[in-house]
């Protein structure tokens, strides 16, 4: 072989590994070294967790282990959950904070968006020994909601098979009455009630290396507007990068939901590609709620995966090529008569998610 020949060959040959070519190491882009995961964080009981294993779920989001400070969340408590998840072959990657997605009343510690002090002081005291706790305890993710009106949906509408599917259209939503026990709330005073959050927990979150992964505010609303008298800053991706640069930190992100980000969108079915990629590259997603809808902004239906508007083939990629290896995992799946729980519609997206996991991965 001619050296020219044999040179060439072995550029090929080393490109081929994935090796640099001497003179190229700049702008050779490195393989992905990575794998997505299935996931879950419907329920960790032992029947369930048995279930979910079957099913090639070894990933997964805990239930809430209780909505005060007690001895769930004590280290000891939270080494139990954790070794109970793992004696069923599943890796325990996130725990839920009392920081739900409830309307305020409901929830668990609703003086930290009321912004009352001292009493929201108290709640943030005791948001970081939760996360103290668990990171004694080996969980490496915590994730947690910042609302005050809480999931709103109009009445549902029909869809695939006449399955029932979860429907927002603002016009038909119910403003009634027309302020919330918070009063009115501008996009200032809610961006004050957040950073004071943020900047009271992420230091301690970072401190003990724990990932904080916040949920966006479901649905969106108009801006200047908002809903019973709240504006949602954390409803639009001009508010979602405004919140990961409040408090710079590697702990600090997303628990990324797609249907939900979808729903800010005109176009859904062409913008969300490009958001799922500006916070993947800059590792801000922690967690992705891999659902899909139909429509966009201020009206859409939350569909089978495989039903809505947005190519969740592509999405997937997008997630891999970007170097995101976290969870992917089913939610608000629409109800189908006789299926008790969403068992059988969450099976289906399991598959699903699963199937979509396994094709990319091996691309």
């Amino acid at each position: 072989m001619r050296r020219r020949h044999f040179l060439e060959a072995a550029a090929t040959a080393l490109a081929a590994a994935g090796q640099p070519i001497k003179g190229q190491e700049d702008r050779r882009i490195p393989p992905p070294h990575h794998s997505l995961k299935l996931g879950t964080q419907n329920d960790s009981s032992d029947q369930a967790l048995g279930i979910l294993a079957a099913f090639g779920v070894n990933h997964v989001c805990s239930t809430l282990p209780s909505v005060r400070m007690d001895a769930n969340w004590s280290v000891e408590g939270l080494t139990r959950l954790r070794e109970r998840v793992e004696s069923f072959g599943i890796r325990l990657e996130m725990v839920p904070l009392p920081l739900s997605s409830s309307y305020i009343t409901r929830s668990e510690n609703p003086d930290i968006m009321l912004g009352k002090s001292p009493e929201r002081d108290r709640e943030i005291d005791t948001i970081c020994q939760m996360i103290r706790n668990a990171a004694r305890a080996g969980v490496p993710a915590l994730k947690y909601n910042l609302t005050i009106l809480g999931v709103v949906r109009s009445e549902p509408s029909r869809g695939r098979g006449g399955a029932h599917y979860s429907t927002f259209v603002y016009e038909k939503a119910a403003q009634d009455p027309p302020l919330t026990e918070a009063g009115p709330v501008g996009a200032e005073a809610a961006w004050e009630r957040i950073a004071y959050f943020l900047k009271r927990v992420i230091p301690v979150a970072e401190e003990y290396k724990i990932r904080m992964a916040c949920h966006p505010h479901d649905p969106g609303m108009p801006p200047g507007k908002g809903f019973r008298g709240v504006e949602r800053v954390l409803g639009s991706v001009d508010g979602l990068k405004r919140f990961i640069e409040i408090a710079p930190s590697p702990y600090h992100g997303l628990n990324f939901c797609q249907g939900t980000i979808s729903e800010m969108l005109a176009k859904p079915a062409d913008e969300i590609f490009d958001v799922i990629r500006y916070f993947s590259v800059r590792r801000k997603i922690f967690n992705v709620h891999f659902r899909n809808i139909r429509g966009g902004f201020l009206s859409f239906q939350e569909t089978f995966p495989d039903d809505g508007d947005v190519n969740m083939i592509r999405a997937m990629r997008v997630y891999k090529e970007t170097g995101y290896d976290g969870m992917l995992m089913p939610d608000h799946v629409p109800v189908i008569d006789g299926d008790t729980g969403g068992k059988q519609a969450f099976a289906y997206a399991y598959g699903y998610i699963q199937a979509l996991i396994q094709m990319v991965n091996m691309e």
